[in-house]
């Protein structure tokens, strides 16, 4: 091989390495997510989304420079808050974008911008719900019963209470309110508990409380007949109050101590003799104004109500004497307790005269002389 041929065979490797292209290595371009703290809120709570930015140029002079965008989103930095209260319920979306390079000259080439979104939702407030019951379940009428109420709001918001009803009356704040079946007829009465939130959220729920029938009233208490006296002992003094007229009496006191709001009629008669006597006694004081008549009952009835009032301290206003058609010489005793009725349960009475007939002294007999 000659010398020419040797230069030529290394020439040629060589100027191919002479002439092998120089260019230079582009960074990749930047890259950017978005993140939000939460995927769903209610409005009103926090929430923050965030921008995370890749293959940044590591160059000491290239400046990065976050934006966003979006409604109720705030921010300059990789992190934004977002102003969640009026919101409407809905799906949002944050926009973040992210721009590098020479200050002032930020995103102006190509790799050097990126964007991304971070979407959340707003969801609507729950309505509260809410509980009703009463206690006890069945009022006399008249009478009251507790109503309370128990109503939870899935978001915690404040709550406020009222009660209704369809008969009656109800009056209450808050979980509790008093039921007054005053003026509510016989049977089942509706009752409303309704809650209300500050977002005009409602709910209601019914209780039923039911007014009983009146129970039916009382008898009407009626005269009582007690002891009765006899007269016919005594026969010089038929009128008169005796020891065994006083033990009837005393028992008669007794009872008007131990009901002080009742009152006694005293009916006494007299027979057909002193009826007989009384009579000529008129008819004589129609020509005698001295002639003094004496009406036998009503005597005994003045003479045993004046035991009552004056040796037992029993009120002259509680005691009646009167006088009656029987045909003996006798005293019957009522008690009248408050409400009854004498009249309606006794007939045939009169009213004794207190002004023409007064009591008798209770003088004893005479000694016989031998």
């Amino acid at each position: 091989m000659s010398t020419r041929v040797l230069k030529s065979a290394f020439l040629v490797p060589l100027l191919s390495l002479a002439f092998l292209p120089m260019g230079c290595k582009k960074p990749p371009p930047i890259t950017l997510s978005c993140n939000a703290s939460a995927p769903a809120i209610y409005p009103g709570d926090p929430l923050t989304v965030t921008a995370t930015a890749g293959s940044v140029n590591p160059k000491k002079n290239t400046n990065v420079l976050y934006s966003w965008s979006g409604t109720g989103v705030t921010g300059t930095g990789t992190t934004a808050t977002v102003a969640t209260g009026s919101l409407d319920p809905g799906s949002y979306t944050a926009k973040a974008e992210v721009k590098e390079g020479k200050k002032g000259k930020e995103g102006l080439k190509p790799g050097e911008s990126a964007q991304c979104d971070a979407n959340y939702t707003v969801k609507a407030f729950e309505p509260p719900t809410i509980s009703c019951s009463s206690s006890p379940t069945e009022v006399q009428p008249g009478g009251t019963t507790a109503v309370t109420a128990q109503a939870v709001s899935p978001q915690n918001r404040p709550l406020t209470y009222s009660y209704s009803a369809t008969a009656g009356a109800i009056t209450g704040s808050g979980t509790s309110a008093t039921f007054s079946s005053a003026g509510a007829p016989t049977g089942a009465v509706g009752i409303t508990c309704s809650v209300s939130d500050d977002k005009s959220h409602t709910a209601t729920a019914n209780t039923t409380v039911t007014v009983l029938a009146p129970p039916p009233p009382p008898p009407p208490p009626h005269t009582q007949a007690l002891c009765s006296i006899g007269f016919g002992n005594d026969t010089k003094r038929p009128t008169r109050v005796d020891n065994e007229a006083k033990a009837c009496l005393d028992q008669v006191a007794l009872n008007l101590k131990q009901q002080p709001d009742a009152k006694v009629v005293i009916v006494a008669d007299s027979n057909a003799k002193e009826k007989a006597t009384e009579a000529k006694e008129q008819k004589r004081a129609t020509h005698n104004k001295h002639v003094k008549v004496e009406d036998f009952a009503a005597q005994r009835a003045v003479n045993a109500k004046d035991y009552l009032v004056t040796d037992q301290g029993i009120d002259a206003s509680r005691i009646t004497p009167m006088t009656g058609m029987g045909d003996d010489q006798s005293e019957q005793n009522y008690l009248v307790p408050a409400g009854a009725t004498f009249a309606n349960d006794v007939q045939g009475t009169m009213p004794v005269g207190e002004t023409s007939v007064t009591p008798q002294e209770r003088k004893p007999l005479p000694e016989r002389h031998r």
